[in-house]
């Protein structure tokens, strides 16, 4: 289990009740829109609201605790800040699944970073297609 008191505060912020049991709904779910963070944290804390979720996930993503990931067509997902990783996203159903990341793509980056004179200083891939159960499905 994460503490998120500590990683919050080390990002700047308050461990608030909030943060956190969006943290944990994130954590217990994967990758969830806004609007899903909500559903699930206000079964805890019935007072929430949904411009308080929108408030604090922007306010987690800047501070680098939270990343975005956003879907082609579907309103982006959220995710608990770790390792590199790659994104397989399922432009049927819009699910997210996260993939080990590999060596060769860092080296394939670097040496096309390197090309064109620019820093590399993190990066995001997604994938889009279709998962197995949509292909199953005829989707």
């Amino acid at each position: 289990m994460i503490d998120y008191t500590l990683r919050l505060k080390e990002s700047g912020l308050k461990a608030t009740f909030q943060r956190i049991n969006m943290l944990e709904s994130i954590e217990r779910f994967g990758h969830l829109s806004i609007e899903s963070i909500y559903e699930k944290s206000v079964k805890i804390q019935t007072s929430l609201s949904l411009a308080t979720v929108y408030k604090n996930i922007i306010l987690m993503v800047e501070k680098g605790i939270l990343v975005e990931v956003p879907i082609a067509g579907e309103k982006s997902k959220y995710e608990l800040s770790k390792n590199e990783h790659t994104h397989l996203i399922c432009t049927a159903c819009a699910e997210v699944e996260d993939r080990p990341h590999d060596e060769n793509i860092d080296k394939i980056l670097t040496l096309m970073s390197q090309e064109r004179g620019f820093h590399l200083t993190k990066h995001q891939i997604n994938l889009y297609g279709l998962c197995a159960k949509c292909q199953e499905a005829g989707l």
